[in-house]
């Protein structure tokens, strides 16, 4: 069995145990088959649908698979996240899917740290798709941590009250006298003590403590939380050990790929069918006619072959009679001399209004008018998308790197005409997502070949598809006028923000403005109203969401307001996110902005960056702020700028309040990874359409950031807090962009008002 295999097997025996009974769905032919097993003393934790005391019927069907084989059944479940064998060792289960953020290894931290377990015996794995017993189990929008923290506490603190119950009984003594800890339970009086191992049998006898009784801990008494750690996966991924999507290898396999129309919305009339089979190692090729949906699947030809390679060189071969009358023509160009051309025409139904605004302009000090425009942006994450679908035994079993597997299961099923209940999803590591793989469109694609092909098949994009068949970030502009009072105070605030609407009625996916924009720029008079154009190209989620242009905008716009106050730029924005105004939006507790935790990390990020030093001539230091997705964040770079536009980043500095971190080893990580992200994205990233095709078909084109011209130094800094804590993966990217276009005016005298940098010559020099 290979490595692949024998990772598949451990985790289908978990599922069949979770599955067997909630959807009576038949595992695997190629996974071990398990035997009957019951669930009882479920006890739910609320709507995020934590399950605890989900036990074994008896020790007789407690086997797990390990390595291919069945154990003696002595590993005891405490619920559906913990595990504890005899020997100590604790497995910990993660709901949520690795797309290297590092949940795997923070969810385990969470729940080992109110285990109070020893996390040198601590393996994590990934936990079976079923939203019944864990609830959400997406990843995106930095929602894992917040949706999670709660349950995955509440599960470790669930499971050591049972084995704190279980040594109670054994020692007749009272649960309030033992402690636990390091994954050894204690009674100081009598001396005693036990391994978790020991106890787990007679702890999962337990009666399931309501999660309301369980004290969880506070901050001061963290033994985990907070420190640095290696991720549970790095050594396997180092060493090419086979965890992704792209990795899956099931007996008998055949491979794809399917081919859509270049301008969305084709549909296929003919293709070279004969030519096509006819090809090296081609099994089959045949028309799709598909769901008619983006998200699901559209019309395409899929190629089934014997191996991708084949696969890939009879692609080049396709030649297919596209119906093209509800085909896109966007054309990004066109787009952005039609948004200048409206711009100044502010419409005249608003969508927020406070205060006079034509008042504040009549009377202000000074006004200052700006567009700001910003370009369409493609994922194209490292592993291009794929998945391994096997149509079986009247059930759909697949393999998916996905980001939105919860979500992906019913779109599957309807994708191959199987109900729900029939559709078995195994979550592989992912290779980046972004945002790109929130949608399932490729898993739906495999699933309905799946279905006319008789044996597992592997369907695997190109990078060419990937480019061309993205959720994109959508391109925005923005016309902006703002007033300064006599007392140098930002007085009013106006925004005629032109975006793209799939429907004629609300903006495309992803084309909102953002609510976070909506506190954290504050001015007593403001005033905000949209233009929509028309789009077919679809959009979606991109890293940071609304907020990793839009910030860009605002808040560059925001330096310039600050100019034209005559007063320092920090003192100013300090000034403005205080302003006593009315919220525009409803708190609700999906919201935690603060002015005071925006006033802290503002400050702390000047201090560290070393705000109002002299710097040499054609250099420059450039700031800003945001509030991004629950995070306070505040960013400054440093950099110099030669007479060819060369750009030296010296240092890039970065302050954060996301709530207590988990793992400070990942969180910096990932705060140094968005900003190197971000300042990817704002120097090269663009996609061009005409006629509705995408411009840009591989990286060639799409300059991402090499090695070489990556920040050397970029400081990461913590506000640690007993506020909730919210995710890493985007707050840390949004007022990069911003900050980086403030340093070069500051450096130059140059205005940067549209992205990517490249288009107004800048480079960024060794």
């Amino acid at each position: 069995m290979t490595d692949m295999q024998s990772n598949f097997a451990q985790s289908d025996a978990y599922l069949s145990a979770l599955i067997s009974e909630v959807r009576s769905v038949p595992v695997a032919q190629a996974m071990p088959t398990m035997g009957r097993r019951t669930f009882f003393k479920l006890a739910s934790a609320g709507a995020a649908g934590l399950v605890l005391g989900f036990h074994l019927g008896d020790a007789a069907f407690a086997a797990e698979t390990v390595n291919g084989n069945i154990s003696d059944g002595s590993d005891q479940v405490m619920n559906a996240f913990i595990r504890i064998a005899p020997d100590n060792t604790i497995t910990i289960y993660s709901k949520a899917p690795e797309i290297g953020q590092g949940i795997k290894t923070s969810f385990g931290v969470i729940i080992a740290d109110e285990l109070d377990a020893d996390w040198n015996h601590v393996v994590m794995e990934q936990a079976p798709i079923n939203p019944k017993v864990y609830g959400s189990q997406g990843a995106g929008g930095s929602t894992s941590i917040p949706r999670a923290w709660n349950q995955l506490r509440q599960a470790g603190a669930g499971a050591k009250a049972m084995l704190i119950a279980a040594a109670a009984q054994e020692w007749a003594v009272d649960p309030s006298q033992i402690t636990a800890q390091d994954s050894v339970i204690t009674h100081a009086a009598s001396g005693k003590s036990a391994t978790y191992g020991s106890m787990a049998t007679a702890a999962a006898k337990m009666p399931v403590p309501d999660p309301k009784s369980l004290k969880l801990k506070a901050r001061a008494d963290y033994r985990l939380i907070g420190k640095r750690y290696r991720g549970v996966d790095d050594p396997k991924v180092v060493t090419g050990q086979p965890l992704f999507g792209i990795d899956v290898q099931v007996p008998g396999m055949v491979y794809a790929n399917y081919t859509k129309c270049p301008a969305a919305g084709g549909k296929v009339r003919s293709f070279n069918v004969d030519e096509i089979k006819a090809q090296p190692g081609v099994l089959d090729a045949f028309a799709v006619d598909g769901t008619g949906m983006m998200v699901e699947v559209m019309p395409g030809v899929a190629i089934i072959a014997k191996d991708t390679w084949s696969a890939f060189k009879a692609k080049d071969k396709l030649k297919v009679d596209w119906d093209l009358s509800e085909a896109s023509t966007d054309s990004s160009s066109q787009f952005s001399a039609e948004a200048k051309k409206v711009a100044t025409s502010f419409p005249e139904k608003f969508d927020d209004n406070v205060g006079d605004v034509d008042k504040s302009f009549a009377n202000a000090s000074k006004t200052v008018e700006a567009f700001y425009e910003y370009p369409f942006a493609a994922h194209v994450p490292l592993e291009p998308m794929n998945t391994t679908a096997h149509w079986h035994d009247g059930v759909m079993e697949m393999w998916v790197p996905t980001q939105q597997p919860d979500r992906g299961l019913p779109m599957v099923a309807k994708a191959a005409g199987v109900p729900e209940e029939k559709v078995v999803m195994h979550q592989t590591r992912v290779g980046g997502g972004f945002g790109r793989r929130l949608v399932n469109d490729y898993a739906c694609e495999a699933a309905a070949i799946a279905r006319k092909v008789n044996a597992p098949v592997k369907l695997q994009w190109t990078r060419e598809d990937d480019f061309s068949h993205d959720f994109y970030r959508p391109a925005g502009y923005h016309q902006f006028k703002g007033a300064i009072d006599k007392a140098g105070r930002l007085d009013a605030w106006q925004e005629h923000f032109i975006t793209f609407t799939a429907d004629g009625k609300k903006e495309a996916s992803g084309a909102n403005l953002t609510d976070n924009l909506r506190y954290s720029i504050k001015a007593p008079n403001l005033r905000r109203a949209k233009t929509m154009f028309p789009l077919k190209i679809p959009t979606g989620a991109w890293r940071a969401p609304g907020d990793n242009a839009q910030v860009f905008a605002a808040q560059s716009f925001m330096h310039e307001l600050a100019l034209a106050s005559g007063r320092d730029h920090v003192e100013f924005l300090i000034d403005a996110v205080n302003r006593d105004v009315p919220e525009l939006v409803a708190k609700d507790a999906s919201v935690n902005f603060s002015p005071k935790r925006a006033t802290d990390v503002i400050k702390m990020c000047a201090e560290k960056a070393g705000w109002g030093k002299s710097l040499p001539k054609g250099s420059g230091l450039g700031f800003a702020w945001c509030y991004s997705h629950a995070g306070h964040v505040a960013q400054a770079i440093e950099l110099s700028v030669d007479a060819n536009k060369g750009i030296k980043v010296n240092r890039i500095v970065v302050v954060l309040d996301v709530g207590p971190i988990i793992d400070m080893a990942g969180s910096e990580a990932q705060a140094q990874g968005a900003s190197t992200d971000a300042l990817s994205t704002a120097m090269g990233l663009k996609i061009n359409i005409e006629n509705g095709r995408i411009q840009e078909q591989n990286y060639n084109a799409y300059p991402i950031l090499r090695m070489p011209f990556a920040p050397m130094t970029i400081d990461a800094f913590f506000i640690q807090s007993d506020n909730p804590p919210t995710g890493m993966g985007e707050p840390a990217f949004p007022a990069l962009a911003p900050a980086l276009g403030n340093a070069i005016f500051a450096a130059t005298g140059e205005r940067v008002r549209r992205l990517p940098l490249r288009d107004l010559g800048y480079s960024l020099a060794v």
